[in-house]
């Protein structure tokens, strides 16, 4: 008889989310997913139990959400580059939270979502950078690093069964429109001229189900517990030539370049080493660039997505 696994995802309304909380609905998982506010109709999946709580209060959390998971993927919070000090307690107040609802039941797994900020200016590709002493430059960062500190002690002290999964930049079908690559895809269906930077920075692209392939990689592994493994394409691209790939794709649009400043505490280079993650996990990504840019514009052309 084929076990039927339950999943808590935290932060399970978003664009990650709502690919993790469809992917596991298919494989007829148990899904529930936890958030501050509904999920927009278009990323509601149908089966999921969705419940509204703040995972920074503990007393609401441990009221609402169930007593056992085998499984928790942490999705929960947001980027924000601002120096707002509630960051710090959406991240790692909220990560304890979940922690400490959890950590003496049977849980199999749990999986936090960091970020490429954790890794720090150290040159490209970069690998997983472990030290407490790294300058993340942000609130946002330290957060997501003050979160990971903790997770590995923990399994270092207690064994709780926790990795960290090291993101850089992720696209696919229903993502939102501020992002990079549905911003130049929705102008150029609409023929716009739009405005963008010089383009001369090289940044890793890689699709969601690629990235949902590796989550589920992850908590079927026994080998990566308080192990931090950095996810993405290892296919770096001038982002320039990204917009001029997904023009060519669409067959129409006019990009605007040199009309926006490059940020001075933007690096040039940012893009992974992914070795860990072929080693420990066995994974690798499936999809080119060209192949998952063209799922994605198919995606905007039938949805007719607006700004």
């Amino acid at each position: 008889m084929k076990i039927k696994y339950k999943i808590l995802i935290p932060g399970g309304t978003g664009f990650i989310g709502y690919h993790l909380c469809s992917f596991f609905i298919k494989k007829k998982w148990i899904v529930h997913s936890c958030s501050k506010s509904k999920p927009k109709k278009n990323r509601k999946v149908k089966g999921v139990k969705y419940i509204y709580c703040d995972i920074r209060n503990k007393e609401k959390l441990k009221k609402k959400l169930d007593n056992y998971y085998d499984f928790i993927v942490n999705l929960s919070g947001y980027v924000d580059h601002s120096k707002n000090r509630s960051i710090m307690q959406t991240h790692f107040e909220g990560c304890k939270n979940l922690v400490n609802n959890y950590r003496n039941t049977k849980l199999l797994k749990f999986i936090q979502i960091g970020t490429s900020i954790e890794n720090g200016k150290q040159n490209s590709p970069q690998k997983e950078i472990l030290t407490k002493k790294i300058n993340t430059f942000s609130v946002y960062g330290n957060a997501k690093l003050a979160t990971t500190q903790y997770l590995l002690s923990l399994y270092k002290n207690k064994k709780f069964p926790a990795s960290i999964i090291r993101l850089y930049l992720v696209y696919g079908p229903n993502q939102d429109n501020n992002r990079v690559i549905p911003f130049v895809i929705n102008n150029s269906l609409k023929e716009n001229r739009f405005d963008c930077s010089p383009g001369f920075q090289l940044r890793d692209f890689l699709f969601i189900d690629d990235l949902v392939n590796a989550i589920y990689k992850s908590l079927k592994s026994n080998k990566n517990n308080g192990e931090v493994i950095n996810i993405g394409s290892q296919k770096p691209i001038k982002i320039k030539n990204l917009i001029l790939k997904i023009v060519n794709l669409v067959g129409k649009g006019q990009p605007n370049f040199s009309k926006i400043r490059i940020r001075s505490d933007e690096p040039i280079k940012l893009y992974p080493n992914i070795s860990k993650a072929k080693k420990v996990l066995n994974w690798f990504p499936k999809y080119s660039l060209e192949k998952g840019l063209k799922k994605t514009i198919n995606y905007y052309k039938k949805h007719d997505k607006k700004n």
